[in-house]
């Protein structure tokens, strides 16, 4: 008897080939920031920046969250980013121990750039990676039910 609690060869299948298609995507962002003689961290920080929620500010600590880094790490990015001239430091004028982070209208327009073509990436992607998360959804709930 298999316990509720054991996964299917069809589930592991599932969510295997939704993180190869996952990968796809990422490595596909990954290549088209090296070819913008960025690092991937580089541009995903960029890009976490320019597309927080609406009125989120981007704090090295709101931005560490949201990239899942450690300050430190954030803030090393945000060094180099800022000596490249892609990003500016400014006080917070509610609390001056806080720094907030800008894009620069260079960074904004290597990030455009590339936001663009990972969009049109996504759009050809985008069939693949709803099948598989589809499956995988569908081989999870057929065993464990729709309240699961």
């Amino acid at each position: 008897m298999v316990s509720k609690s054991a996964m299917t060869s069809a589930e592991f299948r599932s969510l295997a080939e939704f993180r190869y298609h996952i990968r796809i995507f990422l490595n596909g962002s990954e290549e088209a920031a090296r070819r913008a003689d960025l690092e991937p961290q580089q541009y995903l920080l960029l890009l976490a920046v320019r597309g927080l929620p609406l009125g989120r500010k981007a704090s090295i600590r709101t931005l560490a969250e949201r990239m899942q880094l450690r300050h430190h790490t954030v803030v090393e990015l945000v060094d180099r980013l800022e000596r490249r001239l892609l990003l500016r430091r400014e006080r917070s004028q509610v609390d001056r121990r806080k720094v907030i982070v800008h894009l620069t209208p260079r960074g904004e327009k290597i990030l455009t750039k590339l936001a663009k073509q990972r969009i049109a990436e996504l759009r050809t992607a985008a069939p693949a990676l709803v099948r598989a998360l589809t499956a995988l959804i569908r081989s999870t709930r057929s065993r464990r039910g729709p309240s699961s």
